[in-house]
């Protein structure tokens, strides 16, 4: 743990993926067996598509001809049913289940339904806010999800703090305007960032001022 903010916020928004649920193995999975069934080396994409849209992946890397649409949307099902093994960032649901319910949001380059499932599988709590794939035309690193994500809590993105582990996600809650925590319990090296970075929530404790505004202590 590095560098806790010396401030309180508005709203938590949370990335899903890495950040409150580690799905990492089965999206690997999945990935790598469409990599293969196109003739493609999965490790270029894979190491890459973590935190953006599928579609923006499989459109990216795709052979000429290829159905963008359909090929995003067989993914996403299989995805959706090889959910299992799909694991809770260690004190991610505790530290949910604390948190004011309009406090507090699930912002992700996943589908709806696929982040519902995941979601449930991992037994993280579900947000009375959930801004995914279907909400925004641009997705991460474009700031729109966490824009959208603040406007509909009633909160300024300047006022909220983001929480994320992918490269595109920070980029999106740096672009927003919003304070960034680096979660790096997925993490296989380092990362080099000027955030403030949790290996686990297990540590930490929220404090809920009188107004309803978040600050952490460890």
């Amino acid at each position: 743990m590095t560098n806790l903010p010396q401030r309180d916020f508005a709203a938590f928004l949370f990335d899903m993926d890495g950040t409150v649920l580690d799905s990492i193995a089965v999206a690997n999975r999945v990935w790598s067996r469409w990599a293969e069934s196109h003739g493609l080396d999965p490790a270029p994409i894979l190491a890459v598509m973590h935190g953006v849209q599928a579609v923006q992946t499989i459109r990216r890397f795709a052979p000429p001809g290829v159905d963008v649409l359909a090929e995003t949307a067989a993914l996403t099902q299989a995805e959706i049913e090889e959910a299992e093994g799909t694991l809770p960032i260690p004190g991610a649901p505790a530290f949910l289940a604390a948190l004011p319910a309009d406090r507090w949001a699930i912002v992700t380059s996943a589908p709806r339904a696929l982040a519902l499932r995941r979601l449930a599988v991992a037994g993280i709590p579900m947000p009375s806010l959930l801004i995914s794939a279907d909400d925004v035309a641009h997705g991460k690193p474009a700031p729109d999800c966490f824009l959208l994500a603040a406007e509909r809590l009633g909160f300024a993105a300047s006022d909220c703090l983001v929480w994320e582990d992918a490269p595109a996600g920070i980029a999106a809650g740096e672009a927003a305007g919003a304070t960034v925590m680096v979660v790096t319990t997925t993490h296989h090296a380092p990362i080099e960032t000027g955030h403030a970075t949790i290996a686990s929530y297990e540590p930490l404790a929220v404090e809920i001022g009188a107004d309803g505004r978040l600050s952490l202590s460890a």
